[in-house]
């Protein structure tokens, strides 16, 4: 018998509609530590991953064919070893764009308005009112790694009435995107924007993509945004900047280093939101997973491949 483990914690509903696409197939739900290894030497699909997967599933006579990944960025994932057993990978691209672009908005909303040190102040109990103040209307937005998570972000920065800038590899148009660049016109974009938003996975070619000289290239009123992987900002050049005040602010949900140590010197920045990795977060999260989900099982089923989000093992995404 065929068999799935799924290791999200989905609700009843969830796997009932994820059973329903596998009729037939011996269907395991739970926690990896609580699951017998030798589940995972005969699953063929797994949803999720974790050590005990991989040290069961990754074996010469284990069954694996498909993992399907939690989350958009899937470098945490033995990549090297799944490729050499010939499984299929799909990451969960279209499950964050909501979450994550509400998050970059968030933050961006908390800078003009000057939220962020509203709150520290209220924690004082000190009425100050001194700040200038800013809008987005009219600004001009560079998004860099615009897939979905992107075009989402595009949306929103269009209905805030932003000039969107689009920065990927294709370089082809997309919705809501005044004007995309292909790679190359990374450093055009990065001078021209008032808000830069990295949204870009780990790859060999985004490592510290964000260094000491893209952000020199920075306009000084820039607020530079981090909702992609940790990789490609180089953490002591963006602090550097920040504390010489070439660039106005940053929001972080993303690092090199986590969890940031207590003495990082960005905790001591006063113009920086930093969030503990929840850009992606949401009540919907499972709901939206599961969905995917079963959708690229009833293609497994019928065509031996899932249909969405198969991951180019050349790309990393």
């Amino acid at each position: 018998m065929r068999t799935l483990i799924g290791m999200f914690g989905f609700t009843p509903e969830q796997e009932k509609q994820i059973r329903s696409a596998v009729p037939g197939w011996n269907v395991v739900f739970g926690k990896p530590k609580e699951l017998d290894p030798a589940l995972f030497r005969e699953a063929e699909v797994i949803c999720g991953w974790a050590k005990e997967a991989e040290a069961e599933a990754l074996r010469p006579d284990a069954k694996l064919r498909w993992v399907q990944a939690g989350s958009a960025g899937i470098d945490y994932l033995p990549l090297g070893k799944l490729e050499e057993k010939g499984v299929v990978v799909t990451d969960a691209s279209g499950v964050h764009p909501v979450p994550m672009a509400e998050t970059v908005f968030a933050m961006l909303l908390a800078f003009g308005r000057k939220l962020h040190r509203a709150i520290r102040l209220q924690a004082e109990r000190r009425w100050d009112h001194s700040d200038a103040y800013g809008e987005l209307r009219g600004k001009t937005i560079g998004i860099v790694g615009a897939g979905e998570i992107g075009a989402e972000v595009a949306r929103l920065a269009q209905a805030f009435g932003m000039r969107v800038l689009g920065v990927r590899r294709s370089g082809r148009p997309a919705p809501h995107v005044d004007r995309m660049f292909a790679p190359e016109g990374l450093d055009e974009v990065v001078s021209a924007s008032d808000v830069i938003v990295n949204i870009l996975p780990h790859t060999k070619e985004t490592v510290r993509l964000f260094d000491a000289g893209r952000f020199a290239r920075m306009k000084p009123t820039a607020f530079f945004i981090n909702v992609g992987r940790g990789s490609a900002v180089d953490t002591a050049a963006l602090t550097e900047a920040l504390r010489q005040g070439r660039i106005a602010g940053a929001g972080l949900d993303v690092f090199e280093e986590e969890p940031l140590p207590e003495d990082h010197p960005l905790w001591g920045i006063d113009n920086v939101i930093i969030t503990p990795h929840i850009g992606g977060a949401t009540e919907r999260y499972k709901e939206r997973l599961a969905e995917l989900f079963a959708a690229n099982l009833r293609a497994y089923v019928a065509t031996g491949r899932p249909a969405r989000n198969v991951v180019d093992y050349r790309l990393n995404y």
